[in-house]
């Protein structure tokens, strides 16, 4: 499998979001690969969507990372307690990004050693509740994989955290609204999530 070039961020946002789905994200930690295949991306355009935490352009110590060159990671805290990760896409100064909301161990080690970060325990000593909500969140998925702020404006093009083409196109892509950002005017409505 390819690791995904600056070329592939560097296009439209709702494009590369689509793209995304069926995808290899690869965690490095401690030299050890962890790998998910990725299920629900969201895509947010700073120049228009007033869910994006750069809309308008707008500059801030926490939005400067969206204005990096594209295939950089976005990594913020929200509740003050959840990490999400997003991968900064377009051209650079142009804010947008697309979020990942959830993905799927592809291996039985990648499922253990996701578990034993989200709940302390082996993939199989989970709980049906925790199978069921293992990784379908951006929270989830970042706890899983140990990402945190420390991680922020890493290049997805380096040796830590990267994405691989699986090859995989998903058929089936569901389209929709974005989750949780009831406050974004207009925006509520855009269908920018895509999931598997």
């Amino acid at each position: 499998m390819e690791k995904l070039t600056r070329a592939f961020y560097d296009r439209d946002t709702l494009t590369v979001a689509r793209e995304l789905l069926g995808k290899r994200l690869v965690r490095v930690i401690d030299g050890r690969p962890l790998t998910l295949r990725i299920t629900e991306t969201e895509a947010y355009i700073g120049r228009l969507d007033k869910a994006c935490h750069a809309y308008g352009y707008k500059r801030t110590a926490r939005t400067e990372t969206l204005f990096a060159p594209p295939g950089t990671a976005y990594i913020y805290l929200i509740y003050g307690m959840y990490h999400c990760l997003n991968f900064v896409t377009e051209a650079a100064g142009e804010p947008a990004a697309v979020l990942l909301r959830a993905g799927e161990p592809v291996s039985p080690a990648d499922a253990d050693a996701m578990a034993q970060s989200r709940f302390g325990c082996s993939a199989e000593e989970m709980s049906p509740y925790q199978r069921k909500n293992f990784l379908n969140g951006p929270g989830k998925l970042c706890k899983a994989l140990k990402l945190t702020k420390a991680q922020n404006g890493l290049s997805l093009l380096g040796d830590e955290l990267y994405i691989l083409d699986s090859g995989d196109t998903p058929e089936n892509i569901h389209i929709g609204k974005r989750i949780g950002i009831d406050y974004a005017e207009e925006a509520v409505d855009f269908p920018w999530r895509f999931w598997l």
